[in-house]
């Protein structure tokens, strides 16, 4: 199994269960693995023929931007659902990290994977 993986991708939203969080959009950071084969892709040397992290970068800033979940929780598990379903990713590990959210801590989050590596 190979990996192509995406870090550090911030993104704005509305996010939080305090009513200060519901009024200001806060930055969240988003690292991704997913499995991919890319033999093809080295073969080819053709974006086709591979996961491209771009569109998967585009389509979830959209998702993330628009969105305004309460729990990093559910955030996480619907961009896991993007991921594995619309891009046709067979494995996902992604950890999202809500900086600021608890004092005196660099950041929180959650890291979660859904999928099979096999």
């Amino acid at each position: 199994m190979d990996i192509i993986y995406l870090n550090d991708l911030r993104i704005e939203t509305i996010i939080g269960i305090y009513d200060w969080e519901r009024r200001v959009k806060q930055t969240i950071s988003l690292d991704l693995e997913m499995a991919s084969d890319i033999r093809k892709a080295a073969a080819s040397d053709d974006i086709e023929d591979t996961l491209n992290y771009k569109a998967v970068a585009k389509r979830l800033i959209s998702f993330v931007e628009q969105s305004e979940f309460q729990l990093v929780e559910t955030l996480a598990e619907r961009i896991a659902g993007i991921v594995l379903e619309e891009f046709s990713v067979p494995w996902v590990r992604l950890r999202l990290n809500k900086q600021g959210a608890v004092r005196g801590a660099r950041d929180v989050g959650v890291i979660i994977e859904r999928g099979s590596k096999a």
